[in-house]
């Protein structure tokens, strides 16, 4: 495989004695933190995959005999077992899962062999636990628990009749005559052995990236699966920031990071090496040439071949929230690297439920453990869709925040857990007072898709609630009961800046004022009061606000959230908690009978549905050429030509605003690449 050649630096400046300081301190406080590993779990990993390794081989050697292969080739069949993720890139913390990659020869297929056979091998085993096979997924897996260690195998045949134990999978000889499915599978080992070839300090990308990680949990943007990034995409985007910063160490990459970042220029993407093209003919991402490529929100392109978009579930909400977050991190690091701020203060949890007023809650579930989690692993994998189809369905006025975190509540009989998805109204929207968001057939098109799971059992169950603050159920607290803000003023908006545009976000703001006020605001009183209001017991609330929400309506309509008598049957539902109205400016709870309401100022027109897509203009704009061009061939956002020896942050503010979207015009004044959302993947 021809060498990628790996794009230039911005600053080769080193670190201070201040610099090494902080570092550290850093490095101190991920360890009292917990993010490293014992000696002994360590020890126990490498024997946890040496037995996967042998049971794979045994399991080769096995059909190799059954399918009347001479005894010499079964002797000589092999399958040899890789590692990639956060185990392979050597990040990984106490109890997470090691992502493993079983290469076998052409005989031994994915559908039957590893899918059946070897499922059953492993089912049979008294070390093995939690086996669940997820062979539609769009990398086929199988999820299982091996003495305690949890591990995601895959499974690649490639176009050899005998595998060697050296075979070298980086190579792109292995991906002749294969399907996609197994270029997918292959595709993580290539990237992480990628990654670390093309940092020029594995060290330093390795403390950064764990520093970074971590932040992204307790941040709440740790998550692939419902529209965040996961952990191959903030490796790729730390990779990046360590070339552009090539001899700096982690105190000094973590704010770099932000500042990067916070000042990137979306969908401009992140690549840590030119694309490269193979006469194998597999798709590779290309704006100019795909169409669907021009959908993508914030491009972060994986370094081999076939190079693809490791970040396409990203959404114009979840990048609003991580643009947010980005920037908040920032302004914590300016403050570190002043001396006013400890390392700790970067992992301050986030304030998900101080945050915002209104919530979906999407409540699971099932007969037993072992199908909530195949029923749960499915329900999540679709909850990303439903943040698009409400962007779609309300023209991108209603934002949506999916919460990666999952909650339980251990009352109920039957087995049970929850996801919550913040909602409000776009910034900067002119509004009609009393007007609505109406989502019932938005949300019944989602249940529907997701009632579609060919493996779904009875008791299998899903029910969507729209909630105010006030009626989120107390188990998803962990001191037990619920926080209580204080309602705003109604003369209170937001400061501006002189420009004209917010400051700060309204989630920032919000927390801003949390932390300064909630303290002084709860009372035991006000605390028990909240602690005893949930979705059952809001009937009290309901009844009193009914009589004004009568008055205040003149046309009756139907619920917002709605089913059939059937679908009440199936226990797949979608119910409104309550019927409330909302006052303006109060902090009461909002689920009116025609739709949602959102805040005094979050009330928006009932929205159709509409779809978008690109134009034949757009795929022929040459400022799109020209910007896609320049990306494509190694410049992205950054050259380092246009700087020598300035200040690193004033270089990086400089090269930014000069080189970020080549074309100012083509990124800014007409977004040829950021088109509508569609409801496809």
């Amino acid at each position: 495989m021809v060498e990628s050649k790996q794009l230039e630096a911005i600053s080769v400046a080193g670190p201070t004695e201040a610099d090494r300081q902080r570092t550290l301190e850093l490095e101190k406080y991920l360890i009292e933190v917990g993010l490293y590993e014992s000696q002994e779990e360590a020890a126990k990993r490498v024997e946890v995959l040496a037995q996967i390794d042998q049971i794979c081989k045994g399991w080769v050697k096995q059909l190799t005999r059954q399918r009347g292969y001479t005894d010499q080739m079964v002797e000589d069949a092999n399958a040899v077992i890789f590692t990639f993720g956060s185990y392979r890139l050597g990040v990984h913390c106490p109890g997470a899962d090691i992502d493993t990659l079983c290469v076998g020869p052409s005989y031994v297929n994915r559908e039957e062999d590893f899918f059946i056979i070897l499922h059953d091998i492993l089912a049979s085993m008294e070390e093995v636990s939690e086996l669940q096979p997820v062979p539609d997924a769009h990398v086929p897996v199988m999820k299982f628990k091996f003495n305690g260690i949890s591990i995601d195998l895959l499974y690649a045949s490639i176009s050899l009749l005998v595998v060697p134990e050296d075979v070298d999978i980086s190579h792109g000889s292995v991906l002749y005559n294969v399907d996609e499915p197994t270029v997918r599978s292959l595709n993580g080992c290539r990237v992480a052995d990628q990654i670390l070839h093309l940092v020029p300090n594995v060290e330093h990308f390795r403390t950064t990236l764990r520093c970074l990680k971590f932040w992204a949990r307790r941040r709440g943007v740790y998550s692939n699966v419902t529209g965040f990034l996961g952990g191959v995409n903030w490796a790729l985007l730390v990779a990046r920031v360590c070339q552009l910063f090539p001899n700096a160490v982690p105190s000094m990459l973590v704010p770099r990071f932000f500042r990067v970042y916070t000042q990137w220029r979306w969908p401009n993407p992140v690549m840590l090496c030119e694309i490269e093209e193979d006469e194998l003919g597999f798709p590779v991402w290309d704006p100019r040439k795909n169409p669907r490529d021009r959908t993508h929100h914030m491009p972060i392109i994986t370094p081999a071949y076939p190079c693809m978009n490791s970040s396409y579930n990203v959404s114009t909400s979840t990048l609003r929230v991580m643009m947010d977050q980005f920037e908040k991190g920032k302004k914590i690091c300016e403050e570190i690297e002043l001396n006013k701020a400890h390392w700790s203060a970067l992992f301050e949890p986030y304030l998900f439920f101080e945050t915002y007023k209104n919530f979906l809650q999407v409540d699971i579930d099932a007969a037993d453990a072992d199908d909530l989690r195949a029923w749960k692993g499915w329900v999540e994998s679709r909850l990303r869709q439903l943040t698009l189809k409400i962007e779609r369905d309300t023209l991108g006025k209603l934002q949506c925040h999916p919460y990666p975190n999952e909650y339980v509540d251990k009352s109920k009989q039957c087995a049970h857990c929850a996801f919550f998805m913040g909602l409000q109204r776009k910034q900067g929207v002119h509004v009609q007072e009393g007007q609505q968001f109406d989502i019932r057939a938005t949300v019944d098109e989602f249940r529907q898709s997701v009632n579609m799971y060919m493996f779904r059992r009875r008791g299998m169950d899903i029910r969507v609630s729209h909630v105010r603050r006030k009626q989120i159920p107390s188990y998803v607290f962990p001191e037990g009961y619920k926080r209580v803000r204080p309602s705003r003023p109604l003369n209170t908006t937001p400061e501006r800046s002189p420009q004209g545009k917010d400051d700060e976000s309204g989630a920032a703001v919000v927390e801003h004022k949390l932390k300064r006020k909630l303290d002084a605001s709860l009372n035991p009183s006000r605390l028990e009061k909240g602690a005893s209001t949930s979705p059952e017991t809001c009937s009290s609330d309901s009844s009193r606000l009914e009589k004004r929400a009568s008055i205040s309506r003149s046309t009756p309509s139907k619920p917002l959230l709605s089913c059939s008598p059937e679908e009440s049957s199936m226990k797949s539902s979608v119910t409104s908690q309550g019927s409330l109205t909302e006052e303006v400016g109060s902090d009461m709870a909002a689920v009116g009978p025609t739709g949602v309401t959102i805040d005094e100022v979050d009330a928006v027109a009932v929205v159709g549905l509409e779809s978008g897509g690109a134009s034949e203009t757009d795929s022929n704009d040459p400022g799109l050429e020209e910007a896609m061009v320049e990306n494509l061939t190694g410049a992205a956002a950054f050259q380092s030509g246009l700087i020598e020896e300035l200040e690193p942050d004033v270089a990086l503010g400089r090269v930014l605003k000069a080189r970020s979207g080549v074309n100012s015009k083509a990124s800014v004044q007409k977004p040829v690449i950021r088109l509508s959302l569609t409801s496809t993947a």
